[in-house]
């Protein structure tokens, strides 16, 4: 089982970006919680983040014919790229939407998900457990 977890723009600023949404976790402790979940489990596993829509929208495409499920945290993407949603949709990959912070419970704008409309499911709300959850979800479902 090939695994692929993307993370959008301003990721890699956990623990320092609004902790008081987004915990005091760092991007090393989230992808060393990823990599060892996944050892664990003897799951392949690529991590990815970059700040760049195009780039995300590589990334799923380059993820055609080799991967099995991708979790993805768009960031503020999430309520803007419909690029992204069409990527999601057009590799035809099951795919999980991860949210650190509670976004049904914040400011308006975040209530719209554009990629959501391509995932088999969305998880908000559990921290950086959330990435776990999706991962268990690709592969036990």
């Amino acid at each position: 089982m090939k695994i692929l977890v993307i993370n959008g723009p301003n990721i890699n600023m956990l623990g320092i970006r609004e902790p008081e949404h987004y915990g005091k976790e760092t991007y090393q402790d989230l992808t060393e919680k990823i990599r060892n979940h996944c050892n664990k489990k003897k799951i392949d596993v690529k991590i990815y983040q970059s700040n760049h829509e195009g780039d995300l929208v590589d990334e799923i495409q380059n993820a055609y014919g080799s991967t099995d499920g991708i979790v993805i945290n768009p960031g503020a993407y999430t309520h803007t790229s419909i690029a992204i949603l069409d990527a999601v949709k057009s590799v035809s990959i099951p795919t999980v939407e991860v949210h650190i912070s509670k976004v049904e419970e914040r400011e308006d704008f975040r209530q719209i998900s554009y990629v959501r409309l391509a995932c088999v499911k969305t998880i908000t709300g559990h921290g950086t457990d959330g990435y776990l959850e999706a991962i268990d979800f690709l592969t036990e479902g």
